[in-house]
């Protein structure tokens, strides 16, 4: 059984369509996966991911491994069981959050527990967010956690670092990197024997780094190659570069990967972002945005075009003419009677009007996270739709 099967190619830039295929389901790509950070899409239920049309989600080895904790998943049965999700499960390695919340959270603490956290070429060691308990994640015990999840698609352990960043940090982060990715597919990685008979296994997914070196990039790209991964990720973007420093890595970065296995940019982004690394050949995106920003009451939503029957350009698709931002907090929509969004395949979101919507803002009500965030996923899985039509029209 083929992991990935490229299926169309754009006559106008780089962008693709390709077929994912996994125990749990086909995905067409390119696609965008909503954060089930802590073994749920924050205020939604699996059924609300059903209905939205998901055809993927993201979970986190980090938060997961700490709580529910191992063995409650594994006597749940996996985690697609854990959960009640039918479709394929993504889990990262967990290594941006040992980083990030790790060295966030122990500053505080850091005289009473002893550091922060520790980067050695055998793993890495950190403190719980949740009670500061001692931890190690290895190349090796990452790839046993996640098989633990059942994920039908695993990533390596890396090393990321923020930009800016030193060459000679970069490059240390890099050659580490490496080190743990061979350990990594060195790992045997069995047939899960939480997926169905005849089922393929687990993918397993290299990640890129090198900072903003062009260098450094393509010896990772290239020796990760060698390596023969399922897939590959290019990781260590988003994470403090502007756009054009961003795009510009994509771009001496995704000629190095082989065509005939998905492409993976972690942690992005925006709409615009998104279709801009779209036509430079990437397959697959996450990024916390359309739910995180929801939380705080940024709505997304298209906005209709003048000729309904206009065919839908890259320009249009992407440009500030086709969508729309909106704090739903704002006082001028206190007697805004109109829909949160009439175009929605949710009855909520027709006929419950944005002064309804910012009232329960206002008041705090639980309901006012989940409409919004029911939207904004709604919208960026609508964007996937629009991206893919636009490569099949050659628009893109």
């Amino acid at each position: 059984m083929n992991f990935f099967k490229l299926t169309r190619k754009s006559k106008k830039s780089q962008a693709r369509i390709g077929v994912l295929t996994t125990a749990y389901g086909q995905i067409l790509t390119p696609f965008f996966m909503p954060i089930a950070t802590q073994g749920t899409v924050k205020t939604l239920s699996m059924m609300e991911m059903k209905k939205l049309g998901a055809s993927i989600i993201l979970g986190n080895s980090y938060h997961l491994y700490l709580k529910p904790g191992l063995s409650v998943i594994r006597k749940a049965g996996g985690l697609h069981q854990f959960m009640d999700w039918s479709g394929p499960i993504l889990t990262d390695s967990g290594g941006f959050q040992v980083f990030s919340l790790g060295s966030k959270e122990q500053r505080a603490r850091n005289k009473e527990q002893g550091g922060l956290v520790k980067v050695t070429n055998k793993g890495v060691e950190f403190r719980s967010v949740y009670n500061g308990s001692k931890h190690l994640f290895t190349p090796r015990s990452v790839i046993k956690m996640q098989e633990t999840f059942g994920s039908d698609i695993m990533m390596v352990l890396d090393e990321c670092v923020k930009n800016p960043c030193s060459y000679e940090k970069a490059e240390v982060a890099v050659n580490r990197t490496l080190r743990w990715a061979e350990k990594s597919r060195n790992q045997k990685i069995k047939p899960s024997t939480l997926l169905r008979p005849g089922k393929s296994r687990n993918q397993l997914f290299g990640i890129i780094q090198g900072s903003l070196y062009k260098d450094l990039r393509t010896k990772c790209a290239q020796e990760l190659v060698k390596m023969d991964f399922d897939g590959y990720a290019i990781g260590g973007l988003a994470v403090g570069e502007n756009l054009s420093e961003m795009y510009k890595v994509l771009d001496y970065t995704v000629p190095e990967l082989p065509e005939n296995k998905p492409r993976y940019l972690m942690g992005v982004g925006y709409p615009e972002q998104i279709i801009e690394s779209v036509k430079r050949g990437v397959d697959m995106f996450d990024c916390v945005i359309p739910t995180r920003e929801a939380r705080h009451g940024r709505l997304y939503n298209f906005i209709a075009p003048r000729q309904p029957r206009a065919r839908l350009s890259i320009t249009r698709l992407w440009s500030k003419r086709s969508y729309q931002t909106i704090n739903i907090k704002a006082k001028k929509f206190a007697k805004d009677t109109s829909s949160i969004n009439p175009n929605s395949k949710f009855p909520e979101l027709q006929e419950y009007s944005k002064a309804y919507l910012r009232h329960l803002f206002s008041v705090n009500e639980p309901l006012a996270l989940r409409l919004a965030t029911l939207n904004n996923l709604e919208f960026y899985l609508d964007l996937m739709k629009k991206i893919r039509l636009t490569i099949i029209t050659n628009d893109l």
